[in-house]
Order: structure tokens, then sequence, then C-alpha cells
């Protein structure tokens, strides 16, 4: 018989509910969009409903190799998290504090 995991980890060692907890986190560092809602314990529909969108939409948003970072930013908000871009150089590492709109720079392109 199939048993909760909340049973099993009510009877673990507080050092083995930690090793359980890590390699949860380590799981969930890196997966696709549509892993990631599920391991949040959401459906389409749910994130549909927050996004005031229709399911295929979901669907179609996670098979999408290429997708706006807004699109992005709406979906992982609906999750309830925050989207935050890292710039990786071989020297530093830089957040993208914005990229809601166009750049205001003398630099930028015309």
């Amino acid at each position: 018989m199939a048993r909760k995991y909340s049973e099993l980890q009510a009877k673990m060692s507080p050092e083995a509910g930690a090793r359980a907890e890590e390699g949860s986190k380590q799981l969930i560092a890196e997966m696709a969009l549509a892993e990631l809602r599920r391991a949040m314990g959401f459906s389409q529909e749910d994130v549909a409903g927050l996004m005031n969108v229709k399911q295929p939409s979901i669907a179609k948003l996670e098979q999408r190799t290429d997708m706006y970072v807004s699109s992005l930013r709406d979906h992982i908000h609906a999750l309830g998290g925050e989207l935050i871009l890292i710039a990786r150089f071989p020297d530093r590492d830089v957040k993208i504090s914005s990229v809601s709109g166009p750049s205001t720079s003398k630099d930028a392109a015309p």
C-alpha cells in the first residue's frame, strides 16, 4: 500500500529530513516551466485563471522555446514567484534591473 510522504517524513530523523529537503530543492532548481507549475501544485487551468487567459494559452506558452520576458514574468508571478534575470559573464554576474521598456541611453539604436 502506498503511503503519503507526510507519513514517511514524520518518521525521518532530522538529518534525513534535511537531506530530503536539500534534494528536493536541487530538483526544483532547474526545470521546465510545465514541471515547475506541477511542482508548485498548479494546474494549467489554475494558472490560466490567475492570468485571465484560457487554458490552451498556458499549454502553448509552456511548449514554447522562445517567449517574451513579460510572458514568462507573468507566468512566474501567477505561481507566486518573482522572475529575476541575471547576465552571466566570465568575470561577473549582472542582475538585469528592468526590461520593461526601450532604453533611454544615448547609445541606444534609434
